[in-house]
């Protein structure tokens, strides 16, 4: 190449880099993102209420994601039988924290946590579950919008042989309460959303045994629904069982034989279904 050649070609590809380099700058630059407060604020719409036990590896995070599920956010961390540091690292975060020594049982920091809420909506999660503040919007707007109850639309593992005995129960609580459409979708699994009225009509109480109150939300005709789907179960941390053993999976068990009973109360012994036209006198 000659060195007239070369010069036009340098400035060619000059003034295509000085082109290039004059559209960037023109182009509008993005706004930076909105930096959440991390405290609580002063008058909530949402409470999101984390249970938390040993989770100083992830609880952070779990409070960063909550906070952007509305302005008016609180964020209040149960943190019940923890030996490592989780309780000091929710206060950092700007957290309300309520501590307790020992452990409080399955779910029971969802009744702690609902009775020091001061919001309109009750969003629930877990301490050791990083959900994105994406993924938690749904259950807020879906309770803004006039829901009652916010499920996360999710079943569990159904495409086993056997199925598994806690995902079996849902399925026939629900379908046992007539509404086969929520199929294995119940409070047992967060992320849920509650509304203010429901909470009222339901009793904090009953939030300890969540089967519970979900066929109570049912039965008293709140207005219930399965609005985003969150796969939790591949997100917990799989966590060793002694001998073998879920206890667990027993409580959550005992908790919807105990919502059955109230459906047998409150509708009779045969939960309100028919007799399908059998004639009982003909069986000798």
């Amino acid at each position: 190449m000659s060195l007239k050649q070369h010069r036009r070609t340098s400035a060619r590809r000059s003034g295509r880099r000085a082109s290039q380099a004059a559209r960037r700058n023109s182009r509008p630059r993005p706004r930076p993102a909105a930096v959440l407060p991390a405290v609580n604020h002063p008058e909530p719409y949402v409470s999101v209420i984390i249970p938390a036990m040993n989770e100083a590896r992830t609880i952070a995070a779990v409070i960063a994601e909550a906070r952007g599920v509305h302005p008016r956010c609180e964020v209040i961390v149960i943190v019940n039988g923890s030996a490592d540091n989780t309780a000091e690292i929710a206060y950092s975060m700007g957290a309300k924290v309520i501590s307790f020594t020992q452990p409080l049982g399955h779910d029971v920091g969802r009744t702690v946590g609902a009775e020091a809420a001061r919001g309109e909506i009750l969003l629930f999660t877990d301490g050791d579950l990083v959900i994105p503040a994406a993924d938690l919007r749904p259950f807020v707007e879906a309770v803004s919008g006039g829901e009652d109850v916010a499920l996360n639309n999710y079943s569990g593992p159904v495409r086993r042989r056997l199925p598994h005995p806690v995902v079996l129960s849902k399925y026939a609580l629900n379908i046992m309460l007539g509404r086969p459409d929520l199929q294995g979708y119940s409070l047992t699994a967060v992320p849920h959303a509650l509304s203010r009225a429901a909470l009222t009509a339901l009793g904090s109480a009953s939030l300890s045994r969540p089967p519970l109150a979900y066929a109570r939300a049912i039965l008293d005709g709140l207005k219930v629904k399965a609005v985003h789907k969150v796969p939790v179960g591949r997100m917990n941390a799989v966590r060793r069982k002694a001998e073998g053993k879920d206890p667990l999976q027993e409580i959550i068990l005992r908790d919807h034989l105990e919502a059955v009973a109230l459906l047998l109360e409150r509708r009779g012994k045969r939960a309100g279904y028919g007799d399908a036209g059998r004639r009982r006198e003909m069986v000798r």
